[in-house]
């Protein structure tokens, strides 16, 4: 696995993951759509973590610097 999410995406994916999970644990988000977005919390944290997106291997992009 080339890694391919830089680090200002990877601040983004985790920083978004952690207010919508906030959010659904505080109870503010529910019903279906918080069930959504909590799944896609956690492809966001595990793609943060990771520094991999399958989906950006996909479409053969990467956000990270060349070089680094």
């Amino acid at each position: 696995m080339k890694k391919n999410v830089g680090m200002i995406d990877k601040a983004i994916r985790i920083s978004t993951a952690l207010v919508v999970g906030g959010l659904y644990f505080d109870g503010s988000l529910t019903g279906t759509w918080a069930v959504i977005l909590l799944a896609l919390s956690g492809v966001l944290i595990l793609t943060g973590i990771s520094g991999f997106c399958p989906l950006y291997s996909i479409l053969n992009f990467s956000s990270k610097r060349k070089g680094l």
